[in-house]
Formats: structure tokens, C-alpha cells, sequence
């Protein structure tokens, strides 16, 4: 049996390997990640991992494995850091506050049968001052990320609370993860 990952990332690789996981082949869905109109975080964050797992051919011995997180302020899916000037609205927003990095996983068994689950972390920041969003934009860690920032790097210091999945909002829930690729009879260690 073969894994496909459905990402591009090498975060989620190097989190796969903590599991002892390595994909056989790495395949970078192309789709639109576009929030729908009045769609919820939790469902979008589905979507999107199932719309990427979708995305990849899949030959009869592979299973695929995806995976989305997405960072949300109340209903609101914040987007990725795209400019320094959008990675400075959302640190602004998340200052002080608490958000939920939303990571969905879903895996495409050798059958079809798709399989997803969710992990919910609750991460709450200190009140971050201008200079320090200053900092961590000069430091270039966030941008492109949900949320504006990496809790891998330098905003790991920022987090006053955490209730969930670390790996999680680092960009893959390992615990989800196992159990999902256990269910699709991926041998495990």
C-alpha cells in the first residue's frame, strides 16, 4: 500500500515523520480555497482538506492523505498573509484574543471511502505591541500562513493559552492523522 500526500508542504511532511510516516509519493492539489458565501470555519476547513484529497489521481494501491487549517475568529476564516499590510491587520485582530486554528485531515482509503476528522485548538495571544508585530513581520516567519503567523517559530511565544492540538495548528493534527490512515489499513509502527 502506497501514500500519496496531497500537499505541497514540508511542514506537514516533517510532521508525518514524527509518526514514523513517510509519503511514497508528494502530489500538490490545485484547487480554489476560496470561503464560500456564509460558510463556517469547521465546514470550510472539511471542504478543503476532502477538496484536495479529491484533487490527486489515485491509483488502486494508494490511499491520499490531505489536510487544511484554517484560523477563525469567531465565524470569521481569517485569510492567509498574503502582503506584510494583511499579516499586520490579522496580528492586530488576534492580539489579546483567543482564535481556533481549525485542522482537518482526510484520507481516500484504496476502496474510495473518504474519511475526515477535525481538530479544534483554542489558542489564545498575549496583547501583542506595535513593535512586536513590527518584528515578527520583519522576520518574514508568517507570511503566506492562515492566520499571519507560524506558532512553530517566534509567535510560539506569544501563546498565554493552548487547548488542543499543537500539531494541529503547525498544519497537521497527528492524532487525527493515525487514526485516520489506522482506519484506511495503512500499516502503522
Amino acid at each position: 500500500m502506497r501514500l500519496v500526500l496531497a500537499s505541497s508542504s514540508v511542514r506537514r511532511r516533517d510532521l508525518l515523520a514524527r509518526i514514523g510516516v513517510t509519503p511514497d509519493r508528494v502530489a500538490s492539489p490545485d484547487i480554489d480555497e476560496s470561503p464560500l458565501k456564509d460558510e463556517l470555519p469547521r465546514r470550510y476547513a472539511l471542504r478543503l482538506a476532502e477538496a484536495k484529497a479529491r484533487a490527486i489521481d489515485r491509483a488502486s494501491d494508494e490511499i491520499v492523505l490531505a489536510g487544511d487549517t484554517a484560523i477563525a475568529l469567531g465565524r470569521r476564516i481569517l485569510p492567509p498573509a498574503e502582503t506584510e499590510d494583511v499579516q499586520r491587520t490579522l496580528l492586530g485582530l488576534l492580539s489579546g484574543r483567543r482564535h481556533h486554528a481549525l485542522s482537518a485531515v482526510c484520507v481516500i482509503d484504496r476502496t474510495g471511502r473518504v474519511r475526515t476528522r477535525l481538530a479544534d485548538t483554542i489558542v489564545t495571544f498575549k496583547q501583542l505591541t506595535a513593535d512586536e508585530i513590527d518584528r515578527y513581520i520583519g522576520s518574514g516567519e508568517g507570511l503566506g500562513k492562515a492566520g499571519g503567523y507560524a506558532i512553530q517559530g517566534r509567535a510560539e511565544s506569544w501563546v498565554r493559552f493552548l487547548g488542543g492540538s499543537h500539531s494541529g495548528v503547525v498544519g497537521l493534527p497527528l492524532f487525527e492523522t493515525r487514526a485516520l490512515l489506522q482506519a484506511a489499513g495503512y500499516p502503522l509502527g
